[in-house]
């Protein structure tokens, strides 16, 4: 036998339970999710929620477009400024400070040249013996011509050709001049050195002026070593050395 089941009445009361509405939650996840769209986005939002079934469900509050093109420009301008590289300034005491001073090396001083000797030319004329003292000039002398000038040295100093020539004797000459020496200067003069301790040239010998023809001594009438100078013009044709030698650039002193 088929059980019949209960017919409802329209009219009975409905005493099963009901069912509560379902969009309040379903507003919420939404609302947590967009939240969390904004953080992830970095433009930030305030989100207010709310919990339970007898109020309605919090909004989110945006942000107005000015706020979020601030909000992205502080963050461009925030990841610009961590990726550029730091240059570290310079310390006032580094910019400051002077140049280290640099050693100068001073350049060698080239060697002057040494001047080249030069030797000058011998005079024509020269002094028979030089820085020798005069005893005796030309002129009268005890009731005789005294035809010379005498020069006196120490024994053995140098006596030298008062000119270029020709030794024409060499030798005692007599007459108390002792060893002699004459030379002609083929101008017509001529030269006489007498009193020679020694002779150093032969006859027919060509000397220069300054060259050494013998050396002072005593020999003949002297009373000591000395020279006795003559000038000749001619042979024996004695005349006043002096002024002739002057004449020739040569002062003897008389």
């Amino acid at each position: 036998m088929q059980e019949d089941s209960p017919v409802q009445n329209e009219n009975t009361p409905d005493t099963a339970p009901t069912e509560q509405p379902q969009r309040p939650r379903r507003r919420n996840r939404l609302v947590v999710l967009g939240a969390a769209a904004l953080i992830a986005l970095g433009l930030g939002g305030v989100v207010v929620a709310t919990t339970g079934t007898d109020h309605p469900a919090p909004t989110a509050v945006s942000l107005d477009a000015q706020s979020r093109n601030e909000a992205a420009s502080r963050a461009d301008r925030s990841a610009r400024e961590s990726s550029t590289p730091v240059t570290p300034s310079a310390s006032p005491s580094a910019t400051s400070a002077s140049p280290a001073p640099t050693k100068t090396v001073a350049a060698k001083a080239e060697p002057k040249p040494k001047p080249k000797k030069t030797t000058k030319p011998t005079p024509a004329w020269v002094d028979p013996m030089p820085g020798a003292t005069v005893t005796s000039c030309y002129g009268q002398r005890w009731g005789t011509l005294h035809a010379g000038i005498d020069l006196a040295l120490p024994s053995g100093t140098p006596i030298r050709a008062a000119a270029a020539g020709t030794v024409t004797q060499a030798g005692d000459a007599a007459d108390g001049y002792g060893n002699s020496v004459f030379i002609d200067h083929g101008t017509g003069y001529l030269t006489h050195y007498a009193h020679q301790s020694r002779i150093a040239v032969t006859v027919g010998q060509r000397v220069k002026a300054g060259q050494i023809i013998g050396y002072e001594g005593a020999t003949g009438d002297a009373t000591g070593p000395h020279l006795h100078f003559e000038v000749h013009q001619g042979m024996w044709n004695q005349i006043d050395p002096a002024p002739f030698m002057r004449a020739h650039g040569v002062d003897l002193g008389c």
